[in-house]
């Protein structure tokens, strides 16, 4: 029977990281009073989560601006992931959605299935929160992907610190810096 996580209103939501560079372990985590839910997430959904936020912001914000808030405005909060670290789901897919009477943002996600599991066996969260906590979670969530390994200039692909194959290189190497 599928789970359906929905707090409305969060009051905490976060992206982390645990592990290190290469090796790391992404999550989605919302609270609402005692009430925590953690989602498995990867590196590219939560850049995109943090991307597709700072959109819909602007797209409210161009409607009317004191919806949105001002765009340098974010919550002096601790934005660490709180233990304990145990996903419900491992996250199949995000969406961004906007509720204007109550001015709230929701994050919608679905849990990833086997494939051929018929797709209404999956479980959802549904986090609701005010834009200024979902600009803070988007600018936490920038940081902490971008906290990882860097991508190579001309291929995209993550760099390891012992040396990277780029097919656009030909698989050429880089010589380390000594």
């Amino acid at each position: 029977m599928p789970e359906v996580y929905d707090l409305n209103p969060v009051t905490h939501i976060t992206a982390g990281a645990e592990g290190e560079p290469g090796n790391r372990t992404f999550y989605v985590q919302a609270r609402q009073g005692r009430q925590l839910v953690t989602l498995l997430c990867e590196k590219q959904q939560v850049a995109a989560l943090a991307l597709g936020i700072e959109q819909l912001l602007e797209q409210i914000a161009q409607k009317d601006p004191d919806l949105a808030g001002r765009s340098d405005e974010v919550l002096d909060i601790d934005m660490a992931l709180e233990a304990p670290l145990e996903p419900v789901f491992r996250v199949g897919q995000m969406g961004l959605g906007y509720e204007e009477e109550h001015n709230l943002l929701v994050l919608v996600a679905q849990e990833l299935l086997p494939e051929g599991e018929d797709p209404s066996n999956a479980s959802s969260a549904r986090f609701w929160a005010t834009p200024v906590q979902m600009r803070t979670m988007a600018r936490h969530a920038a940081q902490v992907v971008a906290a990882g390994r860097p991508t190579c200039p001309l291929c995209g692909a993550p760099m390891d610190p012992e040396g990277h194959f780029c097919p656009r290189r030909n698989g050429h190497q880089r010589p380390l810096a000594v």
